[in-house]
Formats: C-alpha cells, structure tokens, sequence
C-alpha cells in the first residue's frame, strides 16, 4: 500500500506545483467489482471473473479551473478473493483522472472522469497446496497461478452524482470502468466498480 500512497502524493504536489486549487474533496467509500462470466468453453479451470467483494476507496479531487481538475483514487479489495477456489488473491486499482463537476441543483453536482493507472494483483500461497494435486504446476493446470503477483495498466472512466447532505460532508454514488489490455488472469479485459463514497469539501467554491 505505501507504493500507491505515494502515487496519490505525487500526483498532488505535481498539482500544487502549477495551479491553485477553488475548491478541494476528499472521500472514503466502499463499492463492488463487476466482471463476465467465461460460459462458453468446456475447460474445468478457466481465468475466473474479477467480480464481487468489497473494495474500500480513496480519492481526492482539486478542481482548479471553473469546473474543472484533477482526481486521484485507490481501491483495493477488503478480502482475499478465491482464485477458482483455490488461490487467495486480492487486487489494487489506482488511476489519475482529468475530472468535470458541473452543478446540477442547488445541493446537487454531478461528476464525469477520465484517466489512466494500473491494477496490481497479489496472488498467495503460490507453492501450496490446493486440490488433490497438491501443487500450481502448470499455470491452470489445477486453478491456481505460479507467479505472486501481476501488475497491468489500466484506462478508466467513471461518474456520479454527488449530493450535499450537510454543511461541506457530501455523499457520491458512482460507477468505474476499468479497460484492461492483457488481463489474462481473469476472464475479460473490462472490469466494473460501483458503490458509493462519503466525501468532504475543503475549499467550497
């Protein structure tokens, strides 16, 4: 976690380096992944989904210029996950964003982003046992990987609509989109992320 806090803080002293901030938000949340499901081939141990669980968030925003900014964001699953039932895994998606917050009422904004980052997937208990095999040789050969861990880059897009409930608190539903080029441990390249985040406004505008 410490290689991601460093990507946050680097993103936003390279910021402060050249813009000065109307308005600044930070927010926690929690969502869930959504992923395809592989249906159609016969094999017993294919790339699984990268779905479900709960993935605790970060992010800040700086909007410097009417409307506009900068965000950055981390979310990593709480829990292991089972890779095919077999394999502990657990995902971290971090990204930088340009971000748009047009108002939409008197209480209300909503929020379009888009950017790039990355997923780092730690897989456990490389050389265990699992099954009746007793091993992970070869890769797939009983659902579980040979390596500990894999990193990938990653374009986003995502949304939502932040409400303001009290004072400067506000709270965001929204939704992610990850493409992941070569995400050849799971089964599809496209990943989900929707929940909902508390947030605070430090610099109303």
């Amino acid at each position: 976690m410490r290689k991601f806090a460093r990507f946050i803080s680097a993103a936003i002293v390279l910021l402060s380096a050249f813009a000065s901030a109307q308005q600044i938000d930070v927010t926690v949340g929690g969502s869930t992944a959504l992923s395809t499901k592989n249906t159609s081939a016969s094999q017993t141990y294919l790339p699984p989904a990268e779905k479900s669980g709960l993935y605790p968030s970060v992010s800040a925003d700086y909007i410097f210029h009417k409307n506009f900014g900068f965000n950055a964001e981390v979310a990593v699953r709480a829990k292991e996950g089972l890779y095919n039932g077999f394999q502990g895994y657990r995902p971290i998606f971090f990204d930088a964003n340009a971000i748009f917050v047009p108002r939409i009422s008197a209480k209300a904004h909503a929020e379009f982003m888009a950017g790039v980052g990355g997923v780092r997937t730690a897989f456990y208990n490389q050389s265990g046992s699992y099954g009746q095999s007793g091993s992970c040789n070869p890769i797939y050969a009983n659902g579980c990987l040979t390596y500990l861990s894999t990193t990938h880059f990653l374009a986003h897009i995502g949304g939502g609509i932040r409400y303001d409930v009290w004072r400067s608190f506000f709270i965001r539903p929204e939704a992610h989109l990850y493409l992941i080029p070569n995400n050849t441990p799971f089964n599809s390249d496209y990943v989900g992320r929707v929940g909902v985040s508390i947030g605070y406004r430090f610099a109303p505008r």
